[in-house]
């Protein structure tokens, strides 16, 4: 067996508010896409605060974490890449003043479901979409459901 390949493993924080949700806007080697506040694990973090960190880096909102909406297995078309996705829901607060988003990060931007719908040809990926649909599904399940040893 081969033990070399790795998948990617990322988080995404699913923000809603008033019907919309929290997206980012970023540069791409695609182009400008749509992404939930999302970002790869970095070593020594548990998956809770990479949710946290990557939703205030790319928004500028501190986020609270509640509910694991869902982990999702994603192999990119082109066939380099397989992302492993861990999908946090929860609250997040105020805009931070004056606090400079990741680099490549254009804008945070709060759409509806319809809006991320109609802008699908230009998501990172189709976990979007779905994110979404299991958020508006009612998927919600403990964090007590994961475990992170330091």
């Amino acid at each position: 067996m081969d033990r070399s390949w790795k998948p990617n493993v990322t988080v995404a924080a699913l923000i809603e508010r008033d019907g919309r949700f929290l997206m980012v806007e970023e540069e791409t080697e695609d182009g400008l896409r749509f992404n939930q506040p999302a970002g790869h694990l970095e070593e020594g973090e548990s998956l809770v605060q990479a949710t946290i960190r990557e939703t205030l880096e790319e928004t500028a909102h501190r986020f609270v974490p509640e509910y694991l909406v869902g982990v999702y297995q994603w192999p990119r078309p082109q066939g380099d890449i397989t992302y492993l996705r861990f999908a946090f829901g929860g609250r997040v607060g105020e805009e931070v003043p004056g606090f400079e988003l990741d680099d490549g990060i254009v804008r945070a931007v709060w759409m509806s479901p319809e809006e991320i719908r109609a802008t699908a040809d230009r998501h990172r990926s189709p976990l979007i979409v779905q994110c979404v649909d299991d958020w508006l599904a009612g998927r919600r399940y403990d964090l007590d459901l994961l475990r992170h040893y330091d």
